[in-house]
């Protein structure tokens, strides 16, 4: 088969858990005999993250040619200098100021976006028209859009769906217009097929979809018995640690900083170890300095060797706010690590069992209680370690890549 996966936006030096699902699919279904072909629509120079095998074709359909109308973007000041916040407040006044008037030029938001998508639409049906794949794999719901906006297709489509599916096309996470969320529900008339992460996430497809299903977890790499952490050894230092993109907004790295911050007191030999980059780096960095923790509380930046960070580590700590199927805790918990979450986390709440392979909180004070009852106690942190191993076992790289495959050779006559 010849099968092009769409990722419009995001995978070029993109380090996230789509990028790096993309990749490792790519590259699975490339050793399996596939043509591969991964398509995105980027204003970026660089390259992919994760590496790719060399037969998988990377295509960024990019064309400056292309019309687009761009309201600037208004930023706000996350740090603690009075002065740079007032800077910040009238920047951002003057700039609203500006694409009121481009608005209001061009018809109004909605009118913008329909004509920013439907010049883009063209130049990818040009693209897949011309390449003629087999099946395509949208990499989202927003890639789907893009793709199919005024155009149809005799090419079968299968959405992979990185997280819970109602994220993608509703406003709870962030700000969508009631337009753009209907032409997102209505997108998934498109397709042929739609790949879930859990069975429960089937209650979150909108009622415009009347595809095949099927329920295909991420990859987990496999951590050998032998290699696991081990917890009865006595160390120096002890580590929490964090695996994820900079973005407090999901993420909530700050309160991860609260928690250790309120026992840290008690235990001289732990450290808490950040790993990821992103756009709050500055504010969590402040807040570390506020605290007087610069030496306890790391932000050590994007790591290409997670596995080795987490195998010398102790416990992980998750605190994000939704999560799809989170890649950093399914390692975390390969190796052996107990690991720590919100109960109302997506994901994050299907994956930690509560007092069997770590410990699901329901605010910050219990995550804070938890952390704590892990930090003092080495036979706890390799009983749930352990069981955390366990249950990983099931998510085998070959299982789930011969998975997609047989899903995807379903739609293929």
């Amino acid at each position: 088969m010849k099968i092009l996966f769409v990722q419009h936006k995001g995978f070029i030096n993109g380090s996230g858990g789509t990028e790096k699902i993309c990749s490792f699919l790519a590259n699975k279904l490339s050793d399996l005999g596939h043509t591969m072909v991964i398509a995105t629509n980027e204003n970026v120079d660089g390259k992919p993250v994760f590496p790719l095998n060399d037969n998988v074709l990377v295509t960024n359909i990019f064309d400056e040619n292309i019309s687009q109308i761009e309201p600037k973007k208004t930023y706000n000041y996350k740090g603690f200098n009075p002065v740079k916040w007032v800077s910040y407040k009238i920047e951002k006044k003057l700039t609203k100021r500006e694409n009121k008037s481009l608005i209001k030029k061009n018809g109004g938001l909605d009118e913008i976006f329909k004509l920013n998508l439907q010049n883009r639409s063209k130049a990818w049906k040009s693209y897949i028209d011309s390449l003629n794949p087999d099946i395509i794999v949208t990499m989202s719901i927003s890639s789907l859009l893009e793709i199919t906006f005024g155009n149809e297709y005799q090419i079968p489509i299968v959405n992979s769906t990185n997280g819970r599916p109602d994220y993608d096309y509703s406003d709870i996470l962030w700000h969508r217009s009631p337009f753009e969320m209907d032409l997102l529900k209505n997108a998934y008339q498109k397709l042929s097929g739609i790949q879930i992460l859990f069975e429960s996430y089937k209650d979150f497809l909108p009622n415009t979809y009347y595809g095949k299903s099927n329920v295909i977890p991420n990859p987990v790499p496999q951590c050998l018995d032998n290699k696991l952490v081990n917890h009865k050894i006595s160390k120096n230092k002890y580590k929490i640690i964090n695996i994820a993109s900079l973005a407090t907004d999901c993420k909530q790295q700050h309160l991860a900083i609260e928690s250790f911050a309120a026992v840290s007191g008690k235990f001289p030999n732990w450290e808490l170890h950040f790993f990821g980059v992103g756009n709050d780096f500055n504010f969590l960095n402040e807040k570390i300095k506020q605290l007087n923790l610069q030496d306890k509380i790391f932000l050590n930046g994007f790591t290409e060797t997670p596995v080795s960070e987490l195998r010398d580590s102790d416990i992980f700590i998750f605190p994000s706010k939704y999560e799809g199927f989170p890649l950093a805790l399914t390692e975390a918990m390969s190796v052996g690590l107990p690991s720590l979450g919100f109960v109302t986390c997506s994901g994050v709440n299907e994956l930690i069992k509560h007092e069997e392979n770590g410990f699901l909180a329901k605010d910050t004070d219990e995550l804070t209680i938890y952390l704590e009852k892990l930090m003092q106690d080495a036979e706890l942190r390799h009983n749930l370690g352990q069981n955390a191993h366990v249950v990983m076992k099931k998510y085998t790289p070959e299982t789930i890549s011969i998975e997609w495959e047989h899903f995807l050779k379903s739609f293929v006559s």
